[in-house]
């Protein structure tokens, strides 16, 4: 499901991944341990993990190319402006005082619709275009519990929110079945309706 061109790993069910605790209320949250980072680069490091990180970031007002913060992450001795390092700290405190609001209902109850090569048994097809209609989803169906740990502890990276939707909220929807199914192409575009 990346829409930005990153080879995509094929999903075949039934398979659940089990080496994983879920996340659980009442553990140290990302932004308690964020705190711990005392340096620009590595508070800059934990902002970019997370989408909450990169809202900081904009929040507190820092505005440069996406190249100029590949150069910062790329090399910590990076001779980076005083201003820039306030900025950084700045969105880094936020992050760790200002709580995440809740997910909406209106995305957790929502029905998404999947564009994309997906293949179901022997049938693998582009959906979501003239000929195969889009793959549909009823999120109210999934368990959102936790994605929206995650969500609130501010942890939520792009790759366990991918793992998280399949296992959580499509196979709640459309179930395992016998024949399995995966997402085998390299980009896919998921609207929410």
């Amino acid at each position: 499901m990346t829409t930005d061109g990153r080879p995509h790993r094929p999903r075949q069910l039934p398979r659940r991944r089990t080496g994983r605790p879920p996340a659980r209320p009442g553990h140290p949250t990302p932004p308690a341990v964020l705190l711990n980072a005392k340096h620009w680069h590595a508070q800059l490091s934990q902002l970019t993990g997370t989408r909450r990180g990169y809202e900081a970031l904009e929040s507190a007002g820092l505005d440069v190319k996406p190249d100029t913060l590949i150069k910062w992450l790329s090399d910590p001795e990076y001779n980076v402006r005083r201003s820039y390092r306030d900025l950084i700290h700045t969105a880094y405190e936020n992050v760790a005082i200002v709580p995440a609001d809740p997910i909406p209902d209106h995305v957790k109850n929502g029905q998404f619709e999947i564009s994309g090569l997906v293949k179901t048994g022997a049938d693998e097809r582009e959906r979501g275009n003239r000929r195969a209609a889009p793959l549909r989803i009823d999120g109210s169906r999934g368990d959102w519990s936790d994605i929206e740990a995650l969500w609130l502890a501010g942890d939520l990276r792009d790759d366990d929110f991918e793992v998280r939707f399949i296992e959580d909220v499509i196979v709640a929807d459309i179930g395992e079945g016998t024949d399995g199914w995966e997402f085998s192409g390299s980009s896919y575009s998921v609207e929410l309706r």
